[in-house]
């Protein structure tokens, strides 16, 4: 199989995928994350890339969140200022 590089945007998806993975080892799972906490984590992390990332590469989100055991419910994005959040369970 040959090596295929990433694209910015898939590199963009593993990061949101790591924080939330990160957060949720932390906080133990059931819980919500919103954006400011996964700002926190990792400030390359806009509220409009965090929206196209879950858009354009859910699966690299469900897949790495499974890998450690979780699964995502839910991803609200109320529109800007409003409020995005995600819902993180034990699979």
């Amino acid at each position: 199989m040959a090596f295929k590089a990433k694209s910015a945007s898939e590199t963009k998806a593993a990061d949101l995928a790591g924080a939330l993975v990160r957060i949720a080892d932390r906080e133990g799972a059931p819980l919500r994350i919103g954006v400011d906490e996964l700002r926190r984590g990792n400030p390359r992390l806009t509220p409009l890339a965090i929206g196209q990332m879950f858009r354009k590469h859910r699966d690299i989100l469900d897949a790495a969140l499974s890998e450690r055991g979780y699964v995502l419910l839910d991803y609200a994005d109320q529109g800007t200022g409003l409020g995005m959040a995600f819902s993180i369970d034990p699979a």
